[in-house]
């Protein structure tokens, strides 16, 4: 924080991804997502596709509110920018700007640090050079307490409805976005972060070792592989140890998208079905109160650590 920031010049502002307000939006969407590659007719028609079945992505409303409720816990404003769609970030730093703020706490709604992802946020920061605003940029959270007690409380529950409807025990299979495995031969933390909160959450949620599993979701269509193993492959190895059902909770996410409701809702889903499996999914967090405690916590303590030093 610059010496001068007064506590009523702080703020923060929560990154994400972004996604389109309807099916019309996503070629444009796509076009930012790539940085202006174009995509084949038929990936653009597939994405439409998706967005249609599921009806629409509610992130953008949801991290607006997990926002919403982190203002009404600090007592501060709380921005939100996003990286491929409304409200962008360039914008949401000129409104920043527009409201006198010379302080912010930056937090990238995505708790494990990728480059991919993480790093493309910061990127996105980069670009305002205006002297005036300052940026403590949290590169990653995804072993915070309270984040995991978030994800165990959904699990619990999760479980407990899966095993009663089941009428037997269900093993949980943890998931994260797959990232190319090139970024992680070159250094990138993401992997051992995902596979650190999948282990965290069990702890919390007090599962023994063969309780669960933990897969790579989403793969990419780029050329390159991909980290993995698969959630089907997962689902596949689950079968052939005799289980008949699988709980999946993705713990790469803090709320409900495309990734969650189309990638594991329907596809997986059908796809247990498929093997004669059943297949349940833990709640998303979206506006738990234990996520609104986490980012509390966080902000918290990074103001603290600033005004010790001054």
């Amino acid at each position: 924080m610059s010496p001068h920031a007064q506590p009523e010049h702080t703020a923060v502002l929560l990154l994400a991804h972004g996604s389109p307000e309807s099916v019309e939006d996503v070629p444009d969407f796509l076009l930012r997502v790539t940085g202006g590659r174009p995509l084949p007719h038929e990936a653009i028609e597939e994405v439409k596709r998706r967005y249609e079945l599921i009806g629409r992505s509610p992130l953008t409303e949801l991290t607006l509110r997990q926002g919403e409720l982190l203002s009404a816990r600090l007592k501060m404003p709380v921005y939100v920018g996003m990286r491929n769609w409304r409200p962008f970030i360039a914008d949401t730093l000129k409104r920043i700007l527009a409201d006198r703020i010379t302080h912010a706490v930056v937090i990238c709604l995505a708790p494990q640090n990728s480059r991919t992802s993480v790093g493309l946020y910061r990127n996105s920061l980069a670009k305002c050079t205006d002297p005036a605003l300052t940026f403590d940029f949290v590169d990653s959270w995804h072993d915070q307490p309270l984040l995991i007690q978030a994800f165990a409380e959904k699990l619990i529950a999760g479980r407990y409805k899966a095993t009663s409807e089941a009428g037997f025990s269900v093993p949980v299979l943890f998931t994260a976005h797959s990232v190319p495995r090139r970024t992680v031969l070159e250094g990138d933390p993401y992997e051992v972060q995902a596979r650190e909160t999948a282990e965290l959450v069990a702890a919390a949620a007090s599962l023994d070792i063969s309780d669960w599993r933990f897969a790579f979701q989403s793969q990419g269509m780029s050329a390159g592989a991909w980290l993995g193993p698969t959630v089907e492959a997962t689902i596949l190895d689950l079968k052939r140890n005799g289980h008949r059902g699988v709980l999946i909770q993705p713990i790469g996410f803090l709320c409900d998208h495309v990734e969650v409701l189309y990638d594991i809702d329907i596809v997986f889903k059908q796809f247990a079905e498929s093997e004669g499996m059943q297949l349940w999914r833990a709640e998303s967090l979206n506006d738990s109160r234990l996520l609104t405690s986490a980012l509390n916590v966080i902000v918290n303590s990074r103001l603290h650590a600033v005004r010790e030093t001054h």
